[in-house]
């Protein structure tokens, strides 16, 4: 964000008009919100907006135990789509491994 605050400062001062649009018509109560950053900032592999949203989350009444949860129930999400990915990508591996199928399209 610092690069596009830069060097494209339209955009990153549009991106805060959506931050305030969303804080002001939001339709959920801050903890549920703050579950819901948590969980994308981990899946994102952000480390500012973990940090950021697990504080968020306590500070709107969360316990550790409730954001160990969510970190466990992104882990088991995780695991499972990209178990459903890596089967779906790989269905054809018989075909694969007996032909002289490319890997990487030219």
């Amino acid at each position: 964000m610092r690069l596009l605050a830069e060097w494209f400062p339209e955009f990153a001062e549009e991106l805060d008009k959506i931050d305030d649009l969303y804080k002001d018509k939001r339709m959920i109560e801050e903890k549920t919100y703050q579950f819901i950053c948590f969980a994308t900032a981990i899946k994102g592999r952000s480390a500012p907006y973990v940090r950021k949203h697990f504080l968020g989350a306590l500070e709107a009444g969360a316990t550790v135990k409730e954001l160990a949860y969510i970190m466990a129930l992104v882990f088991r999400e995780s695991a499972g789509n990209d178990d459903c990915w890596v089967h779906d990508v790989l269905d054809d591996y018989k075909e694969l491994m007996k032909s002289n199928i490319q890997c990487c399209p030219k």
